[in-house]
Parts: C-alpha cells; structure tokens; sequence
C-alpha cells in the first residue's frame, strides 16, 4: 500500500543531490579499485628500473587506497543524511505510526 507522494522542490532537489553523491561514491571506488588491480599486473619491459617502478607503484595503491577511504567515508556521511532526512521528513509515516499505537493502546 505504499503511496508515491509529491515532494516539494526543495525535498526533490535533495534526494537527486543524495543520489549523484551515491553514484559518484560508488564510481570513485569501482575507478580506485580496477586502477590498482591493474597496477598490480607486472610489467615485463619498462624505461625505468624495476626498483623505481615498485616504488611508483606503491605510492599510486597509497593514494588509490587512500580514495577508496575517502569514498566510503562519504557513503558513510551520505547514510546518516538520509537517515537525518527520513527522520525530519517523512511526517507521514510518523503520523501513522502514532495512530497506530493510540488504537493499539485503547483496545
């Protein structure tokens, strides 16, 4: 019985702005992660010394690694917004839930 409500403009907006923050998260480690997969193949003739190679190579995982962090921690900020947002907003079910109980509580 879920009923699609009209949002306001300003609620729209937000909830189009929560998800391209998904996405692009979720873009950002899928890009990080591949990219280190792909450093971590072996390459067999370089210009430069396989020593040099090793140590640019670690430094590019630190900072990939260091993105994918970055990347989840946003997830992890976006889930509280919308948590926040359902908590502020979603008068609705509130108002449901509270009718519920006030029937529960008189029978």
């Amino acid at each position: 019985m879920a009923t699609q409500r009209v949002l306001p403009q300003s609620k729209e907006t937000l909830l189009q702005n929560y998800n391209k923050r998904l996405k692009d998260d979720i873009r950002s480690i899928l890009d990080n992660f591949t990219e280190i997969i792909k450093t971590a193949k072996v390459e067999d003739e370089t210009q430069v010394s396989r020593a040099t190679q090793a140590e640019q190579d670690h430094y590019e995982m630190h900072v990939r690694a260091a993105n994918i962090v970055r990347a989840g921690e946003s997830l992890m900020k976006l889930v509280s917004d919308l948590k926040q947002f359902l908590i502020l907003n979603d008068f609705p079910s509130v108002n449901e839930a509270i009718s519920l109980r006030n029937q529960q509580l008189r029978t």
